[in-house]
Formats: C-alpha cells, sequence, structure tokens
C-alpha cells in the first residue's frame, strides 16, 4: 500500500474509494490477482545515498519509540533508527522515551545507509560537540577536582565530575598505607569528595583518581620513622592465624609474627591479643620496598644485645620455618590457608582425625 509505515488499512483508504494500482501477480488456480498501490509512485529508496549521505542534518517526525531507539520518519516511506546509544554523550539515558515522543519533531544527523536492508542510522548527540574531544582542557593530569560519590563496585568507586562525566577511584588508589578491600569502607553514596586526575583516556572515556595521592606517600620516608630496635606503641586492628596487625602512627600497619608474641609457646593468637588492644612493641624488621614493618611484642623488654641476636635471627629465616618472612605472612593475610612454620607434611598431619595417627603410631612401632 504505501513505502512508508502504516498500522490499518482504514488509515490509507476507504470503502468505495476509486484507485490506480499496479498488477503484481495473478493466481488462476486460487482466483487471485495480487496488486500494489506503492508501485504507483517511485521508490524513495532509490539513490538513497545521493539523498541522504553521512553527515547530513536531516528533520523528521518520531513514529515510534521501543526499548533500543527511536524511529523517525525523514521523508514519506523513509524512516531512520536513532539508537539509544545515540541520544546523548554524556547522560545516561535507559530508554528513549525518557527524552522524546512520539510525534515530535526533531533534527538528527545522518550516520549510515544501507539501501539492501533499507536503513538509516541516525545520532541525536553529534549535533553537539563530543565533550570528551576536549576533556583535557577540562581535567587536566595532576590537577585536583571535586565531585560526588555516584555509585560503588567491589573495585572502586565512581565520582561525579560533570553532567554524564565520571570519574573512577580504585580501591588501590584509596590509602597508601590501608589495605582496602571495597570502597564502602571509606565512602558512602552521595558524599562528597576531593580527588586527584591519574589519567584520562579519551578512546575508552575514562578518568582515573586517586585519594591517596592527595597526600605525601609515607613510605618514601619510612626509614626516617622507624629504626630496627624502636619501640613503637599501636592498636591492634587484624587477628590473623600467623599474627597480628597493629596500626602506628600515620596509618601504617605493623605485623607481629605469632612467634613474636610471647617467650612461651603460643598455639592461638586470640589467645593472647584482641581486636583494639593496646600494645607496645619494638621494630625489628622495616622493609621500604616491601612496605612492611615487623614487630616484636616479646622484645620489648629486651636489652640491646638480645634485640640483635633476634633481628639477625629473623633476617636469616627462610620460608617455612617458624619465624617466616614478612612477605610471606603478609601475603597470606588474605587467605589463611597457610600457617608460617607449619609444613605440609605437619599441616596434612595436624588435619587428619586422632584415629588414623594413632594407627599410623602402631604401625610404626609394629616395623621396630
Amino acid at each position: 500500500m504505501t513505502w512508508g509505515r502504516l498500522g490499518h488499512p482504514s488509515e490509507l483508504l476507504k470503502v468505495g474509494q476509486q484507485l490506480e494500482v499496479v498488477v503484481l501477480d495473478i493466481n488462476k488456480e486460487k482466483e487471485r490477482v495480487s496488486l500494489g498501490l506503492k508501485q504507483t509512485q517511485k521508490n524513495p529508496w532509490d539513490q538513497i545515498e545521493e539523498r541522504f549521505p553521512a553527515g547530513q542534518r536531516i528533520k523528521g517526525k518520531i513514529t515510534n519509540l521501543v526499548p533500543y531507539g527511536a524511529f523517525v520518519e525523514i521523508e514519506e516511506g523513509v524512516e531512520g533508527l536513532i539508537h539509544v546509544s545515540e541520544l546523548s554523550w554524556t547522560k545516561r539515558i535507559m530508554r528513549p522515551s525518557d527524552i522524546l515522543t512520539v510525534g515530535q519533531e526533531v533534527e538528527a544527523v545522518v550516520l549510515g545507509v544501507n539501501k539492501e536492508e533499507q536503513k538509516i542510522s541516525l545520532g541525536l548527540r553529534q549535533l553537539e560537540p563530543n565533550p570528551w574531544d576536549e576533556i583535557e582542557k577540562k581535567f587536566t593530569i595532576g590537577s585536583t577536582v571535586k565531585g560526588k560519590i555516584r555509585n560503588m563496585t567491589a573495585y572502586g568507586a565512581f565520582v561525579e565530575l560533570d553532567e554524564g562525566i565520571d570519574g573512577m577511584i580504585h580501591v588501590s588508589d584509596l590509602s597508601w598505607t590501608r589495605k582496602i578491600n571495597h570502597p564502602s569502607e571509606v565512602f558512602k553514596k552521595g558524599d562528597e569528595v576531593e580527588a586527584v586526575v591519574i589519567d584520562i583516556d579519551k578512546v575508552n572515556q575514562r578518568i582515573s583518581l586517586g585519594i591517596k595521592q592527595l597526600t605525601e606517600d609515607p613510605w618514601k620516608t619510612i626509614d626516617q620513622k622507624y629504626k630496627i630496635g624502636d619501640l613503637v606503641k599501636g592498636k591492634v586492628t587484624k587477628l590473623a592465624s600467623f599474627g597480628a596487625f597493629v596500626q602506628l602512627q600515620d596509618d601504617i600497619d605493623g605485623l607481629v609474627h605469632i612467634s613474636q608474641l610471647s617467650e612461651d609457646h603460643v598455639a592461638k593468637v586470640k589467645d593472647v591479643l584482641k581486636v583494639g588492644q593496646e600494645v607496645e612493641a619494638r621494630v625489628i624488621k622495616v622493609d621500604k620496598l616491601e612496605r612492611r614493618i615487623g614487630l616484636s611484642i616479646k622484645a620489648a623488654n629486651y636489652t640491646e644485645e638480645q634485640l640483635r641476636k633476634e633481628a639477625e635471627t629473623f633476617d636469616t629465616l627462610r620460608p617455612g620455618e617458624d619465624m617466616v618472612g614478612l612477605e610471606k605472612a603478609f601475603a597470606a593475610a588474605e587467605q589463611e590457608e597457610y600457617r608460617p612454620g607449619e609444613s605440609k607434611k605437619e599441616r596434612e598431619e595436624s588435619e587428619e582425625p586422632k584415629d588414623a595417627k594413632d594407627s599410623k603410631r602402631e604401625s610404626k612401632k609394629t616395623k621396630k
């Protein structure tokens, strides 16, 4: 009936109306004659690329709205589609109906034409310059910016810097000293924050921000603040099977390995310390490169000679011995599956049922 969109014949024709049509097919067996009304007019898709080249601005009327876009009639029989992603450079538009209505007159830009499939891609946002093209002029790397926390994920927090333009603070850029597993430990939605622009990716439209970059990294001068032998005070912040983390000044954590809790054997850290408890300890290890500080509670009252021997012993130990290196201990902090000083054989034996252990002992006696 028409090259354009038609929902029902009554929208175009009425009973008794005189028409001029084209005979398309004759089926004698079924006694049917197929007629065409649109064939009396020129196909509007002929020479469509020449009439609507990419980049041209056009005007049209919204004929239909769907979740993925809006259909625009740019002339009778020719419709183009504005995909939802082409509505705005920066606004987060979930549905075209949020900003458009059926029957609305709009201006758009032709993005592409497919004559064979009779499809024309249109864009609304192309009517304005893309703010990301000159994003570096507004947000320079190293500059300090302010914004509101819009959303949070497990890996970071999104900060709204401008309408539709977000920056992302990765969890690793929240603190120089603290291990933060989720941004909700520091922020809540709607918080106003200040941050430093770390990087700008124009192609992927991403701005990387950092909170910790607002201050100097305390680990740069850590060897000036803490030296082996120093007596320090702090609060226990976390207990693990292999030791306890103690918060010192500047939010820096030190590790008291389980072997450094007492001269007596300690089976469980929680039997000796509690979270929030104030403790006094000696610094027995400072590793600036690995950002590690080793502490000893049992050495708090040591003489200089005793402390020197303890530090020497600590440095010469191999991973797997009772006083395991700090790097191994810190690495196990998130897993709890590694017990410093416990060999694989010992761990397997400790996990065996008592009956199985007794059976092994009896077997050894029999062999002897």
